[in-house]
């Protein structure tokens, strides 16, 4: 089977084809073929040459085929997944999308606040158009988004493949979800791949609201000892006395709205920004992979991406006492590990339950079939299919509108080029606190 890889070459693209390597399971439905697409060809040849020696260093089953093009639709034509993962306008786009709001006081993150509508409105039409190539040419194919903003992408990427009667064949993940249940089960001494999960929410703004070891919640046993509460980041993030409160562990991502003064004020007092310090970092990674050897390549890849992984998040989690992360959270991946389960369950007919990012259906009451919401699926030769999650508490649902309203502003802004649905995205998001600062920001970045 052929899985192309949109965004070929990403850092973490080396991530995707370890999971690959580390595949296991029958022989059906494996990939054998790896396509990488990418409009940089430096960047290509850099994460190629990582490859090469992932490839060098495995042992058992042939690794998959490997090569790579800067023609989308020479990528995508005969496909079986399609996994999207593109960055429109670089790093370099990212830190504008971060600058830009932090200039008026408000919060410049890449996904959250008017840093994530500012990069949806970027991406969306690249996302779309990307949507119609592959249900042109390989309409059987399976979608598989990790482009951020990964909500409102997913959903309008989802729309093209509605529109031309081919199904629900686009699917959203995340590891954010997936890293608070391991996390969570392990602070309980359970084995997390032995333990349910209910979650719900949108990408990036969703909490964990049962813990299911043995058949029983263990999630109450967890809130009520503060010191296995804060043994784990997202205990040391938000606070004993908070989750108790709250009654459920949030997504990370949600420091930013429970916390948004203390967050803004710690990436303000930062030397760089995210993406400006990944710029950085990533920059030098591809300038010395350039003219590297396979092995000088991936030895460049692996410091680069453990100095990565130490420091996200770095802003929030100095404002919260200055911890370090864990060793069991600098291995990488996650959404990796996610796609293989994703691709294996379709492609095998190996039922399993993942937390996607997928049309919602009738899981979440007070939300329509068709807004994107991120909840535990079972996924299967027919795809993913949500699981009821029940009645949402009102804090938690409330949220979940706004944030899917401003999702919508921005495909409808994205689609026709509308400043009305534009500044509408930015003025009602949560974490803009004045629509004159709205206007300014969508100036700043060269309107709709």
């Amino acid at each position: 089977m052929r899985l192309t890889v949109l965004g070929g070459g990403g850092f973490r693209v080396p991530l995707v084809y370890r999971a690959l390597l580390e595949d296991e399971g029958d022989e059906a439905g494996r990939i054998t073929e790896l396509v990488l697409h990418d409009t940089d060809p430096a960047r290509l040849d850099a994460v190629t040459a990582v490859l090469a020696h992932q490839t060098a260093r495995h042992q058992g089953r042939p690794a998959p085929a490997v090569r790579s093009t800067g023609d989308l639709d020479e990528a995508v034509r005969g496909a079986d997944f399609v996994f999207s993962a593109i960055r429109v306008g670089g790093l370099q786009g990212r830190t504008r999308d971060e600058r830009v709001p932090l200039a008026e006081g408000v919060l410049g993150q890449e996904t959250v606040g008017a840093g994530g509508v500012l990069y949806g409105l970027r991406t969306l039409p690249v996302a779309v158009h990307i949507a119609r190539r592959i249900a042109e040419l390989a309409p059987d194919a399976w979608v598989i988004n990790f482009t951020n903003p990964a909500g409102m992408v997913t959903e309008a990427m989802s729309g093209v493949f509605r529109e031309r009667g081919l199904g629900e064949r686009v699917i959203g993940i995340c590891d954010s979800p997936v890293g608070l249940c391991r996390r969570a089960a392990r602070a309980l001494g359970a084995d997390p791949d032995r333990a349910d999960y209910d979650y719900v929410g949108l990408n990036h703004l969703g909490w964990l609201r049962r813990v299911v070891v043995d058949g029983r919640d263990a999630l109450p046993r967890l809130l009520a000892d503060g010191e296995l509460l804060e043994s784990f980041e997202e205990g040391r993030l938000f606070g004993a006395e908070w989750l108790r409160a709250l009654g459920a562990l949030p997504n990370e991502y949600l420091h930013y709205y429970y916390f948004n003064r203390e967050a803004v004020a710690a990436v303000r007092g930062s030397r760089a920004t995210r993406g400006e310090f990944l710029y950085d970092q990533q920059s030098r990674f591809y300038e010395e992979s350039r003219s590297a050897g396979p092995a000088a390549a991936y030895a460049a890849w692996e410091r680069t991406r453990r100095e990565r992984e130490e420091t996200y998040m770095a802003e929030s989690r100095e404002a919260t006492g200055g911890w370090q992360r864990d060793s069991c959270d600098l291995d990488g991946g996650g959404y990796d590990r996610v796609a293989l389960a994703l691709m294996r369950a379709v492609s095998r007919n190996e039922r399993t339950t993942l937390i996607l990012n997928v049309p919602n259906r009738t899981a979440v009451p007070g939300l329509d079939a068709q807004a994107v919401v991120e909840v535990p699926c079972l996924v299967d030769a027919g795809g993913a299919r949500p699981l009821s999650a029940g009645a949402v508490a009102p804090d938690q649902l409330g949220l979940m509108l706004q944030l899917k309203a401003v999702e919508r502003a921005a495909i409808e802004a994205a689609a026709d080029g509308s400043r009305p649905a534009a500044l509408r995205a930015l003025a009602l998001h949560p974490l803009v606190d004045s629509v004159r600062v709205a206007e300014r920001i969508l100036d700043a970045s060269g309107g709709a």
